[in-house]
């Protein structure tokens, strides 16, 4: 059962299978739209050529996006996501051409949209009924591609771990060489043999950076094996973000800090800005006006705290917030959080700082583009000057725009940051967000600040 699972998935891979099931699923959901809207099947030759022209639609932004490669290692979420975003360019395109070909009146619009969301329903299912039932197979021991391990023994442990903790991926060992320095010629051919006889159908070269020439001497022994060979570096002591290995002009490269808030996934993620930017800004409109004559009735001074922070990619920007302390200058540009009983604030001022209602002013920051809604929160100029050299990795939270809200606040990492201890976990937390950022995962930062609710006794 075992082998002929693998031997199956090696005949016919998904990047061979998944298109051609795309493509019967357009044609399916269009017969199926067409009976639906007019109770008949598709008697015309120009719904099959819409039906074929979709279809193919749906392989080449397929393609495009990567859609049907890493099929064994992507999340569902992911996976999902990626189609989705797949199905909104065909639907783009496909009433696009209709409109620029005059043939509106010769096609159904309901015809062309139930077309393209029951394939997307069938193939968006498929998918994940197919994931489901390869990582249970790979859970009970199927399906499988046997490893041979080769590095120190530190780094193997580790590596081995992983597979552990990532059953679902579906990889097994099928034996370790410890190798701690450069091989011999002799170490070599024993390295060569014990693959061949542990019938591995990879092998994972898994070595520090100083170990490079290792690496070159490894992979020349092993060019007349038939097994995939793969480098896994070990960066020692490197707090990495979202690493990743690229191609830059012409040149293979090792990505060990670049942000995933790119390309289109940035467009993404400025559309989510924008769309409930102007839904909360509407939203929240009552509570501004009231909050605005509150601040000005309570004190005297402006209604809006301006001040400048980091934004995305180091630049400055001017964040805005209702004014909760009364009017004052800090010494020589310091800046002193706020604390419990601060005789700072205004008689409102810590009512506004503890719910958050301070930091509506920052939706208008968001429609600018200077802000998103999540994100790590921007700390003062004087704090980043202050935390960068104590804190490892500190300003590499400013690859991404700062948030109203982010993954350290819903975690619990609000308010005053009085020890290096708490700074640090909430960099640890802005990091993981962007090293794991998906749209996904903003919807449920949104929903655990709402949840949670925006009072906060760490909030002075």
């Amino acid at each position: 059962m075992k082998h002929s699972a693998v031997s199956l998935a090696e005949r016919y891979p998904a990047q061979l299978i998944v298109p051609v099931v795309d493509f019967l699923a357009v044609v399916g959901a269009g017969i199926l739209a067409h009976w639906v809207r007019f109770d008949f099947m598709p008697s015309h030759d120009r719904y099959w050529l819409a039906m074929a022209i979709m279809g193919l639609l749906v392989i080449v932004m397929n393609m495009a996006q990567g859609g049907y490669s890493r099929w064994r290692i992507t999340r569902i979420t992911t996976m999902l996501m990626r189609l989705l975003l797949v199905w909104l360019i065909v639907a783009a395109l496909v009433t696009s051409l209709i409109y620029f070909a005059h043939a509106a009146p010769r096609y159904s619009r309901l015809w062309v949209g139930m077309t393209l969301l029951f394939s997307f329903f069938v193939c968006a299912g498929l998918r994940v009924i197919a994931q489901l039932m390869l990582r249970h197979l790979r859970r009970r021991g199927g399906a499988r591609r046997s490893v041979f391990l080769v590095g120190p023994g530190q780094q193997l442990v580790r590596v081995a771990q992983g597979m552990r903790a990532s059953p679902a991926e579906g990889y097994s060992i099928a034996g370790i060489e410890r190798m701690n320095c450069m091989p011999t010629d002799l170490r070599l051919e024993r390295l060569v043999k014990r693959v061949e006889n542990s019938g591995a159908r990879e092998v994972w070269i898994c070595v520090p950076l100083e170990m490079g020439g290792a690496v070159r001497a490894i992979f020349f022994a092993l060019r007349n094996h038939t097994a995939e060979v793969r480098f896994i570096p070990d960066f020692p002591g490197m707090q990495l973000l979202n690493h990743r290995m690229g191609e830059v002009a012409g040149h293979l490269t090792v990505d060990l800090s670049v942000t995933p808030i790119d390309g289109v996934p940035r467009i993404v993620k400025r559309l989510e800005d924008i769309i409930l930017g102007i839904v909360f800004s509407l939203i929240a409109l009552p509570a501004v006006i009231l909050i605005a004559i509150l601040v000005k009735l309570t004190s005297p001074g402006p209604v809006l705290f301006k001040q400048y922070r980091t934004g995305v990619n180091g630049k400055r920007f001017k964040v805005y917030k209702f004014r909760s302390m009364k009017v004052h200058k800090e010494a020589n540009g310091q800046v002193t959080q706020a604390t419990k009983g601060d005789s700072r604030l205004t008689p409102i001022g810590a009512f506004l700082r503890r719910t958050s209602l301070d930091e509506l002013p920052q939706f208008y920051n968001v429609l600018q583009g200077r802000m998103s809604i999540v994100g790590p929160r921007p700390h003062a100029l004087a704090h980043n000057e202050h935390y960068k050299e104590l804190v490892e990795s500190y300003m590499r939270r400013h690859k991404v725009k700062p948030g109203i809200t982010g993954w350290a606040q819903v975690n619990g990492l609000r308010g005053e940051t009085d020890t290096l201890e708490k700074m640090q976990r909430r960099v640890d937390c802005d990091l993981w967000y962007i090293d794991n950022w998906s749209l996904w995962l903003d919807l449920r930062i949104i929903f655990l600040t709402i949840y949670k609710g925006f009072i906060n006794k760490n909030a002075y």
